[in-house]
Parts: C-alpha cells; structure tokens; sequence
C-alpha cells in the first residue's frame, strides 16, 4: 500500500509525495506534478510543469556507473545526454534538440561546476 509523505512545510512550493516499492508520485502546491518508477536498471520519469505548462517524459538506463537517459516534451524537444560515477565524482553532458548544451562535474568533496 503506498504511503503517503510530506515533503514540505504547510505553505511551502515542496511537494507531496506518495510511495511504493516502485513508484514515487509527487505534486507541488502549484499543481506541477512528476512521478518515478523503477523497473531494474530502468528508471522512468513523467510529469507536468505548470509554469511552461509541458508534460515531459524521460527514461533513464544504468550501466553500471554509467546511465544513459533520453526524454521528450509536449512541445517536441527532446534531450539526451549521460551521467558517469567515477569514485565521488559525477560527470553529466546534456543535449537537447533545442541547441542546449551543458557539462556539470559533481564530487563530494568540491561540489559542482
């Protein structure tokens, strides 16, 4: 049975979230909403923004410490990139069809840039 979960203080933009073994389901004060679901080394994300009002779909394979993930919005962009664990350090690269392009260098120790 799903256990229901406050992820905020009364008033705040956090949202509120509903779990089971293999669904996080989670909705803002705003009425944005987005939900989780694993599936073994699969990782599906779904979910609404309010503010851009586009509903979004991404899908996440893990490899070990490499996960590749591809996703796609109501309006037609769509977006790709990976995440790499190397010891406490993450390496992320994003592109999108919409020409945006970033590099972000997590790690334990410096943060990231």
């Amino acid at each position: 049975m799903p256990l229901p979960a406050v992820a905020s203080a009364q008033g705040s933009s956090l949202a509120l979230c509903t779990r089971s073994a293999t669904l996080l389901a989670c909705q803002d004060n705003k009425g944005s909403y987005y939900s989780v679901r694993t599936e073994g080394t699969q990782l599906y994300l779904r979910g609404f923004d309010t503010q851009t009002r586009r509903l979004w779909a991404q899908t996440n394979s893990r490899y070990g410490s490499l996960t590749l993930f591809t996703g796609v919005a109501s309006d037609g962009e769509a977006w790709f990139g990976y995440s790499r664990r190397v010891g406490w350090t993450t390496f992320n690269r994003v592109s999108s069809s919409s020409g945006q392009r970033f590099n972000l260098h997590c790690s334990l120790v410096g943060g990231c840039r």
